[in-house]
């Protein structure tokens, strides 16, 4: 389980006095308490969220630091976008291993085939596809890219 994983490495990360790493785990961890308290109902009191919502989590962790990295950069802060850079590697070791980009064309290019997508009109369902298959294993904006340049 992802928790544990996370659990772990934030021990090892406090014991070699990682200051950077154990801040961004901390995050995480402030993040993935926040989904479970979110996601709370009556019946499910105490029941954490699972590990593809934890997944879903990293990886919108992932993209708002791609975006800051963005306006950090436009910003002339190399500095600050060196910082949200550092949190993303340290957030990447706790999602599966993502596909490389022939492995993410070629999954696209599969999925687009088995829906007979012809438009951009059908990039929602071509989404929604990949989002179910590959949960965690890919870059969805790059999957999108992918996908439009195959429809174009």
């Amino acid at each position: 389980m992802i928790r544990e994983k996370i659990t772990a490495h934030m021990k090892s990360a406090m014991q070699a006095k990682e200051k950077e790493t154990l801040a961004t785990i901390r995050l995480i961890m402030a993040g993935i308490k926040d989904a479970d308290i979110n996601a709370r109902t009556e019946e499910t009191e105490n029941v954490p969220v699972d590990d593809n919502e934890v997944i879903r989590l990293l990886q919108a962790m992932i993209k708002q630091r791609k975006d800051s990295i963005e306006m950090y950069i436009k910003g002339d802060r190399q500095d600050l976008a060196d910082k949200e850079q550092a949190e993303i590697l340290v957030i990447k070791e706790f999602l599966p291993e993502q596909l490389s980009p022939e492995e993410l064309e070629k999954a696209v290019q599969e999925t687009i085939s088995e829906l007979n997508a012809e438009s951009i009109k059908d990039m929602g369902k071509i989404m929604n596809a990949l989002r179910e298959k590959y949960a965690g294993k890919m870059d969805f904006g790059d999957a999108s890219t992918v996908a439009k340049k195959i429809l174009l």
